[in-house]
C-alpha cells in the first residue's frame, strides 16, 4: 500500500529528494523516513532556534546545536519533516533557514500530526494524522526510542 509521501513523490516526479528534519521530533521522524526510502543523500537536520520570531523574547537555550545540512540544496527537492504542525511559525523559521543555504527547487512539508490552531498560512503536503484540539490541549512527540505521542491539557 502506498503512503501519502509515496503518492506525493510520484505525482510530482520527485527523484532523490533531500530529507531534512526539524530538531528534535522532526529529526526522529526524518531518520526513519530516510531509512525507509533508502536515500543516498545524507540526512539534514535543522535547529531553527536563531530563526524563531520569539527569539528576542525567549533568548537562546544553552544547549542550542547548529543545523547540519551536509549537502548542497541549490535546485534540489527537499522533504521538510516535523512532528507537529500547530501555528506554522516553526515551519516558517525552517524555510527561512533553508533559503539562507540556497534556492531550492521545491519543499514538501511532511508532518506526523497536523493540529488545529494555525496562525500563519502554512499547510502540510503530507500528513500522518489531523487532530482538532482546543487551545488548552497539546500534543508532543516523545522519543527517540520508542516514539510516542503524548497529549496534555493545561488549565
Amino acid at each position: 500500500m502506498k503512503s501519502d509521501l509515496d503518492r506525493y513523490l510520484e505525482d510530482h516526479d520527485r527523484h532523490d529528494p533531500l530529507f531534512v528534519g526539524i530538531h528534535t521530533g522532526g529529526v526522529w521522524i526524518a531518520q526513519r523516513l530516510h531509512r525507509m526510502y533508502g536515500s543516498d543523500s545524507p540526512l539534514g537536520k535543522l535547529n531553527i532556534a536563531f530563526y524563531r520570531d520569539d527569539f528576542s523574547r525567549v533568548g537562546l537555550h544553552p544547549r542550542v546545536t547548529p543545523s547540519n545540512l551536509p549537502f548542497d540544496i541549490a535546485d534540489r527537492h527537499v522533504i521538510l519533516i516535523d512532528d507537529v504542525l500547530y501555528t506554522g511559525r516553526t515551519v516558517r523559521a525552517a524555510m527561512n533557514e533553508l533559503f539562507d543555504y540556497g534556492r531550492l527547487a521545491s519543499i514538501c512539508l511532511a508532518v506526523l500530526v497536523d493540529r488545529s490552531g494555525r496562525e500563519l498560512p502554512v499547510q502540510a503536503d503530507v500528513v500522518g494524522k489531523s487532530l482538532n484540539l482546543d487551545a488548552n490541549e497539546h500534543i508532543k512527540l516523545t522519543g527517540p526510542e520508542p516514539l510516542a505521542l503524548e497529549m496534555t491539557t493545561t488549565e
